[in-house]
């Protein structure tokens, strides 16, 4: 419980730049006291002390103004950003890495028990003010639009805006992926570009995360090879970037 509360704060700085320290994370982020408290209602929940989880959730809903039932499943590292408003489902399901900002509603569209609520997979993002009902699943690192109202299944990587919702991007291609992944791998996020944003400079970064994947898929083989050999050195972390040398990057991207 304890690692998983460390994860949920450190969630915080990771897609919040205005987050400063700790204290004030966890003072003044009404987002992270509605997960920290519908941790402990859930808990309740599954052990069947439902109406003291109930009241729990109660309470967090009049403190924070976000209303998760405790029956709800939710993973690792979730945000919600600003969180007004925010409604989530007793069958909603959450994957890890999730993010949702103020007024969204992950709801149902039937009276009938059972799911009746949406899955999120794993790195989801859902803008302000958006809609998303019924038992269906919005699939890994898909974005949803703001004020979006959303009814049927979503696609991996892919983005949807509108009422009703309609894709608009199409799932990242293989390199893309590539690059995301070398950017998460050296904790590298340029803010305020997107796949498509025809920018020169966003295209140079992206030259640049494809060769780093390319020598950094280079540099395990070699890696490999060395440790079968029982030769030792590759074992070595790689200096970590500084949040502070892309502060002017982050000006530039509008962030709060």
């Amino acid at each position: 419980m304890l690692k998983q509360i460390k994860e949920d704060v450190a969630s915080v700085f990771h897609r919040d730049p205005a987050a400063r320290n700790t204290l004030e994370v966890l003072l003044n982020y009404p987002g992270l006291h509605a997960v920290l408290f519908h941790r402990l209602a859930h808990w309740l929940w599954q052990r069947n002390i439902k109406q003291l989880a109930r009241l729990i959730s109660t309470f967090s809903r009049w403190l924070t103004g976000i209303e998760i039932h405790p029956g709800a499943r939710i993973g690792r590292r979730f945000f919600i950003d600003h969180g007004m408003g925010v409604v989530i489902g007793e069958t909603a399901e959450i994957g890890d890495d999730v993010t949702l900002y103020h007024g969204v509603t992950l709801g149902g569209t039937s009276w009938n028990k059972g799911k009746r609520h949406p899955t999120l997979e794993d790195g989801v993002v859902v803008g302000a003010g958006a809609k998303v009902l019924g038992p269906f699943t919005v699939h890994k690192n898909a974005k949803i639009g703001s004020n979006s109202v959303v009814t049927k299944e979503v696609p991996e990587g892919a983005t949807v805006v509108g009422i009703p919702g309609r894709v608009i991007g199409q799932p990242a291609t293989e390199q893309e992926k590539n690059r995301k992944e070398m950017a998460d791998k050296i904790g590298f996020q340029a803010y305020g570009v997107s796949n498509d944003m025809p920018d020169p400079v966003a295209e140079a970064i992206g030259a640049l995360l494809d060769h780093l994947h390319a020598v950094d898929g280079k540099l395990d083989r070699v890696c490999d090879n060395l440790r079968r050999q029982g030769i030792q050195g590759c074992d070595e972390k790689l200096p970590e970037l500084r949040s502070e040398d892309f502060e002017s990057v982050k000006a530039r991207g509008g962030n709060d």
